[in-house]
């Protein structure tokens, strides 16, 4: 069953650049990942302390398998330093008679 996953953060004062660089870093060894389906971080054009990862995966296994890879372990190192609150992150599936597949 895919999972959908979207993970809010909030830079601290002045590691706006930072969290977006971080964020980013994470796009090709997520994308690598044999259960990564999608994986986009986003700015908010209101608010460039706001940045929202959205990320689809094959199914929970994988999910968890990238948060215990070593780029997820580092990453959540990384954004001990960075965030001015804790990350917000839903996680949700494909409901009833929807296709498993569909993003």
């Amino acid at each position: 069953m895919t999972v959908f996953v979207v993970a809010e953060f909030r830079a601290a004062p002045g590691r706006e650049d930072r969290l977006r660089t971080a964020l980013e870093a994470m796009i090709e060894p997520a994308l690598s990942e044999p259960g990564c389906l999608a994986y986009q971080p986003f700015v908010d054009p209101n608010d460039p302390a706001h940045l929202v990862a959205i990320g689809q995966w094959t199914g929970t296994a994988a999910w968890d398998a990238h948060l215990d890879s070593a780029h997820g372990r580092y990453l959540a190192g990384v954004l001990t330093g960075i965030l001015a609150e804790p990350a917000v992150v839903h996680r949700a599936t494909a409901g009833p008679g929807q296709a498993s597949d569909s993003p």
